[in-house]
């Protein structure tokens, strides 16, 4: 089974370019929503590591964006409480997906934790600056403090981009990424 990441800035198509690939896909963003939504257990943890912020239950991601805001080293400490129940998801996923010829990796911080493993294929997703932040202020939860304090918190695009095995520039174009996907993922399953 051939593991396919995606890495690249916020915003920069990632899960949209995961898509493309036809083929089984863990969403590392998806997991999380359902953990906040349906985890008692992660619920618990965070309460008891933010009393003050955390109140009910389900999670809300407006209390965890407080939270950030009011002191970025808690970001690294709500990771803590998170990751350990996503990579569980994502051994479950692996295992399951065991005999496909390949499966797509939707993680943000995939780099940044080191969950890479030498036989991964990594795909730096390249965009220009100005369409990302276009984009990214179209979203109805737009913040530019917590845009700028989560960009903080990953490596630099350069970072990203030399640590990868292949680089795919995103125009925002949907017939031109689908075949750009399409030849990437036949010259990835050639080789």
């Amino acid at each position: 089974m051939i593991k396919i990441s995606l890495v690249g800035d916020i915003g920069s198509g990632k899960t949209y370019v995961s898509r493309l690939f036809k083929a089984p896909r863990f969403c590392a963003d998806e997991e999380v929503k359902k953990l906040y939504k349906n985890n008692r257990t992660c619920f618990r943890k965070l309460k008891k590591k933010f009393p003050k912020f955390i109140k009910s239950f389900p999670v809300r991601k407006e209390d965890l964006s407080t939270i950030i805001k009011n002191k970025f080293s808690d970001l690294k400490k709500i990771g803590q409480i998170v990751h350990p129940f996503i990579r569980k998801k994502l051994k479950i996923f692996l295992k399951k997906n065991k005999n496909k010829k390949l499966v797509i990796l939707d993680i943000p911080l995939y780099l940044e934790n080191n969950m890479h493993e030498i036989d991964d294929v990594i795909i730096f997703l390249k965009v220009k600056k100005k369409d990302v932040n276009k984009l990214l202020r179209k979203r109805k939860n737009f913040n530019k403090n917590m845009l700028n304090i989560l960009r903080k918190s990953q490596l630099s695009l350069k970072q990203k981009q030399l640590k990868s095995d292949y680089v795919l520039v995103n125009n925002y174009n949907d017939a031109i990424m689908k075949k750009k996907v399409k030849i990437l993922k036949a010259k990835i399953l050639n080789d």
